[in-house]
């Protein structure tokens, strides 16, 4: 939180060293080897998705959708140097990680950086919101939830705390444009805080997903009682990128 208020170089490496980890979470999790031959060319993805180049001042020296088929290129050609000893399906969840944490991540510094030069109250605003979605959802499921939102995935959510943790998460949002100077009008908030609770309760679900399917129950050990980066984080790399695609950031 500190680095996000000192914001430039340093909060971008921060949030660069998390992209690493979350994709060595990531790895671990498919079962594949964190410092394999074909691991190191993700790692390399997930670099260079969240390297801190205007900060520093370089100009990324391709369009990101050449980078990203550049990316997809290099996985597939793995398959047959490897004579398939590397099958398709691993080189594919591999590129999957390296886009969907390098991508999300990539948001997530960017933010803060905003060319408006708002980029605190920008990442302050999305994270606030994440946090009340999560914490509305808690404990309006515990207080009135009756009805399971998706027991077959994450049997502990119901839909009366998805719904609260929208209205939470809207009335948040509200807040911020209280005290936003003009910069956010109310009816954007509202907007914002509604695609925050929506798209981050369903990066978790996807979290929830792939974690159940390879069986286990936490990303990994970093933060002791909450589970990996990508546990805690798995909110944030699905809100900070659809609130930009989708045009809902005024900048």
């Amino acid at each position: 939180m500190g680095l996000c208020l000192i914001g430039g170089l340093p909060y971008h490496l921060i949030v660069l060293a998390m992209a690493m980890i979350g994709y060595y979470e990531f790895v671990r999790m498919t079962k594949v080897s964190p410092f394999g031959g074909t691991a190191w060319l993700g790692y390399l993805g997930v670099l260079l998705f969240v390297f801190p180049w205007k900060p520093l001042g370089i100009d990324f020296p391709l369009s990101w959708d050449h980078f990203i088929w550049l990316l997809l290129f290099l996985f597939m050609l793995v398959t047959v140097i490897t004579k398939n000893k590397i099958a398709i399906q691993q080189a594919a969840m591999l590129f999957l990680g390296a886009v969907y944490i390098g991508v999300g991540f990539s948001y997530i510094a960017g933010s803060r950086g905003a060319p408006d030069g708002h980029g605190l109250f920008w990442t302050f605003l999305l994270l606030v919101s994440i946090w009340a979605s999560d914490a509305g959802a808690y404990f309006v499921g515990k207080w009135i939830g009756k009805n399971k939102l998706w027991p077959a995935i994450s049997p502990n959510k119901t839909i009366e705390g998805a719904l609260g943790g929208v209205v939470i998460s809207m009335i948040a949002a509200a807040a911020f444009s209280l005290f936003s100077g003009g910069i956010l009008t109310f009816g954007r908030a509202v907007a914002i805080g509604l695609a925050c609770a929506v798209t981050g309760q369903l990066g978790d679900l996807i979290q929830s997903a792939y974690k159940r399917v390879y069986g286990i129950k936490d990303s990994g050990t970093l933060l002791p009682g909450h589970g990996g980066i990508l546990d805690r984080c798995d909110s944030w790399i699905i809100v900070f990128p659809f609130v930009h695609i989708v045009m809902l950031m005024p900048y």
